[in-house]
């Protein structure tokens, strides 16, 4: 298969519903938290109140490519189609909450590099930009985006799975698989601003084309290259990096 799930008649109806689910997020997102400038850290919330907008941010980001996913998946289900998808649904959201517990932690830690020199602070940002373009270039990132644009062979696991948690198993499976697909281009909202949305708009798009489009993989590359061209263009140009070195990108 060489590009994303093709959903049937059977998975198109879920499929559908895991967009309006995303449509509401980016709703909340944009009426919450739009107008407002890159912050850098953690934008002042904490770690409860941090995870539930992570949480809203990572259904906005996800869902749209992971729909198609869900899709075929529910091919697999004959009984209890609604209650057992949302409980896939869950799960696979579940594993990117528990990412914003590391992200939290790094985002705290980050937003200081803020109030440090503004050299520092740039130095930070030209890292955090090349660890996310050198994991971009990774097989272990190729293997990550094969299973998520290709889970035919995922799918033939998951109908193995016995038992009524069959359905959080997959879909807390197949959600740790795309956190090793993402996690990188997530790390960018930390040189962008966590609550940037126009930074968010864009690595959806990403995102969605990585694991739909044909030329997905070309993509994850091109990216790739890209934010390292950024982890050497933000030593002349700070304000790329809006949540490391205070520039006054606005949030949308």
């Amino acid at each position: 298969m060489t590009g994303g799930p093709v959903a049937t008649p059977r998975g198109t109806a879920f499929a559908g519903l895991l967009l309006v689910a995303a449509a509401a997020a980016w709703i909340w997102l944009v009426t919450r938290w739009g107008g407002m400038p890159a912050m850098p850290g953690t934008m002042g919330l904490d770690l409860p109140v941090f995870l539930a907008v992570w949480t809203l941010m990572m259904a906005a980001m996800m869902l749209p490519a992971t729909a198609s996913v869900a899709a075929l998946y529910a091919r697999t289900i004959t009984t209890r189609q609604t209650s057992r998808m949302a409980v896939f649904t869950v799960a696979y959201l579940l594993v990117w909450a528990a990412a914003g517990l590391p992200a939290y932690a790094l985002a705290a830690g980050l937003g200081r590099a803020a109030n440090l020199p503004a050299e520092a602070g740039t130095a930070v940002a030209a890292a955090v930009f090349a660890v996310s373009g050198v994991y971009q270039l990774t097989p272990l990132k190729d293997r990550c985006l094969a299973r998520c644009r290709s889970p035919i062979g995922l799918m033939l696991r998951y109908a193995s799975y016995p038992g009524p948690s069959r359905d959080l198993r997959a879909g807390a499976h197949h959600g740790a698989f795309c956190l090793g697909c993402c996690w990188s281009l997530m790390l960018l909202l930390a040189a962008f601003g966590v609550m940037n949305l126009w930074a968010m708009v864009v690595l959806a798009a990403v995102i969605t084309a990585e694991k739909l489009a044909p030329a997905g993989p070309v993509v994850a590359r091109v990216v790739g290259l890209a934010s390292i061209a950024l982890a050497v263009a933000v030593f002349w140009f700070p304000a790329l990096a809006p949540g490391l070195t205070g520039g006054g990108m606005a949030g949308m």
